[in-house]
């Protein structure tokens, strides 16, 4: 049985963080300068619950995801929970480590009483859909956005 390890990411992490974000099925190449990402890294932690978290197998790093608790005056109070930038190492994929990390997402969304956790997806990325839908994510309402 393969043991993976989900932990917070620390500020040494960031080049590893980057290192997997310039896969090509996500920026391609194109990440920030590790100084720069640091130092936006070192903001998240104003926001009360805002992290990136790692999955490690035996100390190698093969995924990464961010998860915001939001809190939330509707829904009686419960917080709610957005999952980003969910990557695994393209060599990698295909080994149950994606489907890991979003299990543990969802059970610390669990753990902080969240109401939903949703994530959004690129519509060409049909691959991702069904393995998102193979987790139990539904499809639901209507994505908007507009590039400012």
């Amino acid at each position: 049985m393969i043991m993976l390890k989900i932990r917070e990411a620390r500020p040494d992490d960031v080049a590893e963080v980057l290192r997997l974000y310039a896969q090509p099925d996500f920026d391609d190449g194109q990440v920030l300068p590790l100084e720069e990402a640091k130092a936006l890294y070192a903001r998240f932690f104003d926001y009360p619950d805002y992290r990136i978290y790692l999955a490690e197998l035996d100390g190698r790093v093969v995924g990464t995801f961010a998860l915001l608790i939001m809190l939330n005056l509707g829904h009686c109070g419960a917080p709610s929970a957005v999952i980003e930038d969910v990557v695994v190492d393209p060599d990698l994929q295909g080994r149950g480590f994606g489907r890991d990390m979003m299990l543990a997402a969802m059970d610390m969304a669990r753990d902080k009483k969240c109401y939903k956790l949703v994530l959004s997806s690129n519509a060409r990325r049909v691959r991702a859909h069904s393995f998102y839908e193979s987790l139990g994510f539904q499809r639901h309402g209507v994505s908007f956005h507009v590039t400012l």
